[in-house]
């Protein structure tokens, strides 16, 4: 692959700003928010759109956060570079979705084994068929044993990242999905996880429950950008 000098178009950190683990939140002040909350000393190397950016320390262990925006083209572009240029070695998303399977609730951590998709991302590849997203299982271990050591449940399972928030065919397309197994939807842990398999480092999604569509349940924004704690733990713990 090809390589840039930095800074990037999208970041303005210099080489060695940011870890070689990295949390993914879609929203820049949840980024914020774990930086101020869980890391010591942190350095926001980002400002870049108001995508902040933070390096900091997690136990001991360095880790950066970087918000990576809503969608798989937002997610391909700040995962992309992140990898290719500034050499993050593990990848972490941490975000909301919402419940397809009747079996989670709002606030169930979900960690996601696969993703499925809606998108054309792939194609980018010129694949001879269809290609199945899947996380890290070095990360994917971790974070369940990690989550059990912390007394965190989550689900473990297929997830769908969908390139539409407002689908037009309304909820048929999540009755759809639930039909397969699918746990629930997002919106960009399919990009990750391909880009991440096309440059050989780990990637994993883990999301929070913020909505039941089918059963007309949802918690608010802020709850979104600062109650989501226990996902936030169990990513840092992967540093």
């Amino acid at each position: 692959m090809s390589k840039s000098p930095v800074p990037t178009p999208h970041l303005e950190a210099k080489v060695g700003d940011i870890a070689e683990t990295v949390l993914l939140p879609g929203d820049p002040l949840r980024a914020q928010f774990i930086a101020e909350t869980f890391l010591e000393n942190p350095v926001r190397y980002n400002t870049v759109r108001g995508m902040y950016g933070y390096t900091g320390y997690y136990k001991g262990k360095r880790v950066s956060v970087q918000g990576s925006g809503m969608g798989m083209p937002s997610m391909g572009i700040y995962s992309y570079e992140l990898i290719n240029f500034y050499g993050v070695k593990n990848l972490i998303r941490i975000g909301s979705a919402g419940a397809i399977s009747d079996k989670l609730n709002l606030h169930d951590v979900v960690i996601g084994m696969g993703a499925c998709t809606d998108s054309n991302y792939a194609s980018q590849y010129k694949l001879p068929g269809t290609y199945a997203p899947i996380a890290s299982f070095e990360l994917l271990q971790k974070a369940v044993n990690n989550a059990k050591e912390l007394g965190i449940d989550v689900t473990v399972g297929n997830i769908v990242s969908s390139d539409v928030f407002y689908g037009d065919d309304g909820l048929e397309g999540l009755k759809s999905w639930q039909k397969m197994g699918a746990l629930c939807v997002e919106m960009e842990a399919a990009a990750l996880y391909m880009n991440a398999a096309r440059a050989g480092v780990n990637a994993l999604a883990i999301v929070t429950i913020s909505d039941c569509p089918l059963r007309g349940e949802e918690t608010t924004s802020k709850e979104r950008q600062t109650a989501f704690t226990k996902m936030m733990e169990i990513a840092l713990s992967l540093a």
